[in-house]
């Protein structure tokens, strides 16, 4: 959990005096902000908050007015359990009410109507929350490949979630009109993945008909571990590396800068090449470009062989 911020109440300040007038001008002023109907925050904790994290305080806000009944779902509960999503929409809060009609959508919010059992509900910090399993179920039915795919290596990756309570859940539900669809992104899902870039790449690998490596694997020549690879091709000797920004900016050791990094990669690269791999790399902005990863990919295979092309 990140910072805490308290949500103000509209009933508790009225409790306390304050008036509808007090509580709008406070809005007026910009010291307070509204998140939902009746709810507000300070202003200056708001803009300290990233797109989850103000989802979150959003969830927060809404949950406190929803139904006993109600559990946050799909991208809510995602956002709840911690799990990364990759160009999924956070304005709405998302609840679900185990009953058969009666699903709402607003600007801000979306009941769905949907059957569920108290074993797919849990509590994260008060809050009642689908299950990792139930959640990774619904998005993997709900959105389409690759953010699904993305969501679900990230709760296969940062929980205790297997691929079978994912099973399980869909398995309530098989005459759901998107079962197909969900099981496909199921079957791609793998724990081992660890990033979005990661994801976006694993989908990328299956969209091009490319093999599919094999994730995060150690190297070893004869002076020991030679690097720890995000994807490897074993069969085609060859080494697939994401390069997100991550790695260059933000998460550099302290007391060393991007330039040696830069310099560290290079070496652990040419001792890669050295112990007979082939490497292809691509960053972020290449994922836009399917066929261009993939004639990287395709390229490091043909030198691997020995060919001039693939």
């Amino acid at each position: 959990m990140g910072e805490q911020i308290h949500i103000i109440r509209r009933p508790e300040q009225l409790s306390t005096g304050r008036t509808d007038s007090e509580i709008r001008q406070a809005c007026a002023s910009g010291n307070w902000s509204r998140i939902h109907r009746g709810a507000y925050v300070p202003s200056d904790h708001l803009s300290r908050l990233d797109a989850y994290g103000l989802h979150r305080l959003r969830v927060e806000a809404v949950a406190g007015t929803a139904s006993a009944h109600a559990a946050v779902s799909h991208i809510s509960a995602a956002v709840v359990h911690g799990f990364e999503l990759w160009n999924t929409p956070l304005e709405v809060v998302h609840l679900s009410r185990d009953r058969r009609g009666g699903g709402r959508k607003s600007a801000r919010r979306h009941v769905h109507s949907v059957s569920f059992t108290d074993d797919e509900v849990t509590h994260v910090d008060g809050l009642r929350v689908t299950t990792p399993a139930r959640t990774v179920a619904d998005l993997a039915r709900t959105l389409p490949f690759e953010p699904a795919l993305v969501v679900g290596n990230s709760a296969l990756h940062r929980s205790a979630l297997t691929k079978d309570a994912v099973a399980a859940s869909l398995a309530l539900s098989p005459n759901h009109p998107r079962h197909r669809h969900a099981l496909h992104a199921l079957t791609a899902m793998d724990s081992r993945i660890e990033s979005v870039g990661e994801s976006r790449s694993l989908a990328l690998f299956l969209q091009e008909h490319l093999p599919l490596p094999e994730p995060q694997v150690e190297i070893h020549d004869a002076r020991g571990l030679a690097g720890r690879v995000d994807f490897l091709w074993r069969e085609q000797r060859t080494i697939g590396e994401f390069d997100g920004r991550i790695k260059y900016g933000r998460l550099v050791p302290a007391g060393r800068s991007a330039e040696d990094v830069l310099w560290n990669e290079k070496l652990r690269e040419d001792r890669l090449r050295d112990a007979g791999w082939e490497v292809a790399r691509w960053t972020w902005a290449d994922l836009s470009t399917p066929s261009l990863v993939a004639g990287r990919v395709l390229a490091a295979f043909a030198r691997s062989r020995g060919a001039v092309s693939y």
